[in-house]
C-alpha cells in the first residue's frame, strides 16, 4: 500500500468515525424534538418512533407549556441575566488581566494565580456559603446574581485575556500616551480593539454556561424570578408526574437561542482560544 492510499484510508476513517461521534451526539436533540409532537403518553412508550397519525399533537405540547411555565417571562429574565452578566465579564476582566499583565509586581503574581485557582474550584463546594453570603449583601435578585456570575467566569476569561496581552507590542501603548491618551483611552482605543478575538470566545463560552445554568439560579433567585432552565423544571408534578410533552417542547424552545448564537459565532471560538492560549 503507498503512502497515499494510507493517507486516503486514515482520512476515511476518521471521517467515519467523526461522523458516529456527530450523529452520537446530535440524535438527543433529535429526539427530543421528535417527541415535542408527540402526545404525552405516548413518548414513554415510543420515544424514538416518529409521529404518526395516532401520537402527533402537532402544537398542543409548545402552547401547554407556554402555559405552564411562563415561558415568556423566564425568557427575559435569562436574556437579561445572560446579557448583562457577560458584558461584565468581558469588561471587567480584559480590564484585570491588562493590569496584571502591565504592572508586574508580587502583588499581580499573586492575584493572576488566584484567578487561575479559582478555575478548579468546584461550584458545588461553595454553594452554601455563597448563596448565605449572597443573601445577606442583597444579591440574591436578577441584578445581583450578575455579581456573582462575574466572580465565576473572572478565572477562565483573566487566564485567557492575559495569555493573550502577553503577545500585545507593548510598543503601540506607548505611542498612544504619547499621542495625549490616557490610561482609560489606552485602554478602550487601544488594547481593547486589539482583544476583539478573544472577548468574543469568552462572550461566546461564558453566554452558554450562564444560558443553561439551573443551579445558581435556583439557589439564588428561586421562583420569584425564574430564568428558563429554573422554568422547565417547574413541569414536574408531585409524586414524580411529569408532564413529558410540555417538557419536552420547552426544552426545544430553550435551546433554540443558544444553538442559533453558537452557530453564529463558532468561528471565532478556536480563533479566541488559540490566540488566548498559545500566544501567551
Amino acid at each position: 500500500m503507498s503512502a497515499k492510499e494510507k493517507t486516503m484510508l486514515i482520512r476515511t476513517l476518521l471521517y467515519i468515525i467523526l461522523t458516529v461521534l456527530a450523529v452520537a451526539f446530535l440524535s438527543p436533540v433529535f429526539i427530543v424534538f421528535l417527541n415535542s409532537f408527540k402526545g404525552k403518553l405516548f413518548i414513554s412508550e415510543s420515544p424514538f418512533s416518529l409521529p404518526d397519525k395516532d401520537t402527533f399533537a402537532g402544537l398542543e405540547n409548545y402552547f401547554s407549556g407556554l402555559e405552564k411555565t411562563g415561558f415568556f417571562s423566564a425568557f427575559g429574565w435569562s436574556v437579561f441575566i445572560t446579557v448583562f452578566s457577560v458584558i461584565a465579564i468581558v469588561l471587567f476582566t480584559s480590564m484585570t488581566a491588562w493590569y496584571i499583565v502591565r504592572v508586574k509586581n508580587r502583588f499581580t503574581k499573586a492575584l493572576y494565580y488566584i484567578f487561575v485557582f479559582s478555575m478548579i474550584v468546584p461550584f458545588q463546594m461553595v454553594m452554601f456559603t455563597m448563596t448565605k453570603t449572597a443573601g445577606e449583601l442583597g444579591l440574591d435578585t436578577p441584578w445581583g446574581i450578575v455579581v456573582i456570575y462575574l466572580g465565576f467566569g473572572a478565572g477562565l476569561a483573566v487566564f485567557m485575556f492575559c495569555g493573550f496581552l502577553k503577545s500585545v507590542p507593548l510598543e503601540i501603548e506607548e505611542a498612544a500616551m504619547i499621542d495625549g491618551c490616557n490610561p482609560v483611552q489606552t485602554f478602550f482605543m487601544v488594547v481593547f480593539p486589539v482583544l476583539k478575538p478573544t472577548a468574543i470566545t469568552v462572550a461566546i463560552l461564558n453566554a452558554m454556561w450562564i444560558w443553561n445554568d439551573y443551579l445558581l439560579p435556583y439557589l439564588l433567585i428561586g421562583s420569584e424570578y425564574k430564568t428558563i432552565p429554573v422554568a422547565v423544571q417547574y413541569l414536574r408534578g408531585g409524586y414524580g408526574s411529569v408532564d413529558m410533552g410540555a417538557l419536552m417542547a420547552m426544552l426545544v424552545l430553550s435551546v433554540i437561542p443558544i444553538i442559533v448564537f453558537y452557530l453564529f459565532c463558532q468561528k471565532y471560538i478556536i480563533k479566541g482560544i488559540v490566540a488566548g492560549a498559545v500566544k501567551g
